[in-house]
Formats: structure tokens, C-alpha cells, sequence
């Protein structure tokens, strides 16, 4: 497995670990289609929650501060236009196969880690829309 891919499947796994600590229950993740992918359906209180998961690594926590502090290359940046409309087509998909008519988001959870010291910082970005997706 390529190291892109390992960690991806670990952002994943700590942004699951994340929302379940922010009481929300995880109900699929890696939701396929040809056309696109969600990473995790979760729900909280009436609404289902659309996940996008964009993970980077850091050598070390201090790495890590620094490039938050110097405003650097963040992960939320790759959830473009393109990338939104995939993720909209898999929700549309979901929402016919389950037959779901109630309250729906798309949200963007972006994960900076640091795996030899297991540090990770989390933003969480709610209800996401093409007209306000991180440039």
C-alpha cells in the first residue's frame, strides 16, 4: 500500500474516532460510486453529515505548529469545485438508495498528524457549499 493511501485510511480512522467523540454516530464510511466517493456518513441528532477526509503528515509537532502558524499548505484546500461535485453526485446516490428526505450537510474534516508522536490537530468545517469550498 502506497504511503498516500496509508494515510489517508488513517485520517480516516481518526476523523471517525473524532466524530464519535463529538456524539455523532457513524454510519458508513468509503461510500463508492464510479463517479465519486464519501468518506463517512455520520449522523447527529436528525441530520446525516457527509464527510470529506483530507489528511497531511508532519515529522513532528513542531513541523506541525509551524505550518499552521505560517498559514502553509492546508488539507481543506483539495476539497475544490471538482472535487465537491463528485462528492454531491455519491450523495445524491445515497440519498435516493436509502430513500432519506430529511435535514443533509456536507462537511470537510481536515486532519495535520504527526504518527511517531501521535499528535493530530482537527478542522472541522460544517456545511460546506461550492460558493464557500476553501480556495
Amino acid at each position: 500500500m502506497s504511503a498516500t493511501k496509508d494515510t489517508g485510511n488513517l485520517g480516516e480512522s481518526l476523523a471517525a474516532k473524532y466524530l464519535r467523540s463529538c456524539d455523532y454516530k457513524v454510519l458508513e464510511r468509503n461510500y463508492t460510486k464510479p463517479y465519486g466517493e464519501i468518506d463517512i456518513i455520520a449522523k447527529k441528532g436528525e441530520a446525516i453529515h457527509f464527510v470529506e477526509v483530507k489528511t497531511v503528515t508532519h515529522e513532528t509537532v513542531r513541523q506541525l505548529q509551524w505550518a499552521v502558524t505560517n498559514d502553509t499548505w492546508r488539507p481543506e484546500e483539495q476539497v475544490h469545485r471538482f472535487k465537491l461535485r463528485q462528492i454531491s453526485k455519491a450523495v445524491d446516490t445515497w440519498l435516493s438508495e436509502n430513500r432519506y428526505t430529511g435535514n443533509w450537510q456536507i462537511d470537510v474534516l481536515a486532519l495535520r498528524i504527526v504518527p511517531r508522536e501521535t499528535y493530530c490537530s482537527v478542522n472541522y468545517i460544517q456545511n460546506i457549499t461550492e460558493i464557500d469550498t476553501v480556495q
